[in-house]
């Protein structure tokens, strides 16, 4: 097995202090690797980073069309959101939609981390309900398919119809017999693959013809930034900072996906330590460096060869891509 490359350093004055290892892979839409760092037959669970091959079945089922749904319900569908009120408010109408209620949703309750929604419920003495839990617009999804499907309301078992199309799509996406998946944050399965074969997904979708569920779920997230994260968050930053040319998910334990359409390639990177701020920096160098994402942009300068200040607002160090990577 390839090791893990060195992937970003963290510099304390003349000292390097902390460093981070990891695998990245960007495909082109045949399949091949274009360019890779570390091992890229590594197997990974790629976490929230894999929902939008999720929700391939919501749309060739034809359940999104029937139940009228728009691309900002498909973004949502892709989202790791903050909670904040453009997110549950939406949630919220969808699920009256399908005539279902917070208590349908099995994703479980969760603190938003949007400032004003979290703030607001400590204020009012409320605990968060499930519609702030940053994957209900998934879960929505989820249950607007097991509608359309006539299934049970357990929607998150491995073996129910839903998970059944879901495991399907992401096998035909990654070209790959999954060994298998972990339970995701949600109580959702994660399903498991090798690097190459999520880079290789990202690919079929970027090169996926107009109208495919592909193009129509990586076009609502590059429509709707906004709503696929939150206000700060990398995702939605930096996909503003592209003006909306690319598409890109993070995933927890450090996990990053991008979609470019008019290159036709994929990206898929895992940080081992499963450091955020690791797998940001190199989201951002990678994009830097197919020429997508400006390194002068103020978004990509909070991530990569972003400052470290102390308390007193003084710099102390950087944290920055290794030259391999630059």
């Amino acid at each position: 097995m390839t090791q893990a490359a060195p992937m970003v350093e963290v510099w304390r004055g003349d000292f390097l202090e902390s460093a981070h290892a990891g695998h990245a892979v960007v495909c082109d839409a045949s399949g091949q690797i274009v360019d890779a760092w570390g091992d890229a037959d590594a197997v990974v669970l790629p976490r929230s980073s894999a929902k939008m091959i999720q929700a391939v079945p919501l749309i060739t089922s034809g359940a999104a069309d029937a139940a009228g749904l728009t691309p900002a319900h498909l973004a949502l569908a892709c989202a790791s959101h903050n909670g904040a009120a453009i997110h549950t408010d939406r949630v919220a109408d969808w699920l009256k939609t399908l005539d279902l209620d917070d208590d349908a949703l099995r994703c479980g309750p969760q603190m938003p981390d949007n400032r004003d929604a979290r703030e607001g419920l400590i204020r009012a003495h409320i605990a968060p309900c499930q519609m702030h839990n940053n994957c209900s617009g998934k879960h929505t999804g989820f249950l607007t398919l097991a509608k359309h499907l006539g299934a049970g309301p357990e929607y998150i078992d491995a073996a129910h119809p839903v998970q059944v199309a879901v495991r399907d799509a992401f096998e035909a996406a990654t070209g790959e017999t999954s060994p298998g998946f972990g339970i995701d944050g949600c109580s959702a399965p994660n399903f498991a693959c090798s690097l190459h074969g999520m880079a290789r997904a990202m690919a079929q979708f970027a090169a996926a013809p107009p109208d495919s569920a592909e193009a129509r779920l990586h076009e609502a997230m590059r429509l709707h930034p906004d709503l696929v994260a939150g206000e700060g968050r990398a995702c939605t930053e930096l996909m503003r900072a592209m003006d909306g040319k690319v598409a890109i998910k993070t995933g927890a334990e450090a996990f990053f996906t991008a979609i470019l359409p008019e290159q036709k390639l994929g990206i898929a990177l895992k940080i081992v330590d499963g450091s955020t701020r690791a797998s940001e920096c190199v989201i951002a160098a990678i994009l830097v460096k197919l020429g997508v994402l400006a390194a002068d942009h103020p978004a990509t300068c909070k991530r990569m060869n972003a400052p470290i200040l102390n308390r007193r607002k003084i710099q102390t160090g950087w944290i920055r891509p290794t030259a391999a990577l630059a």
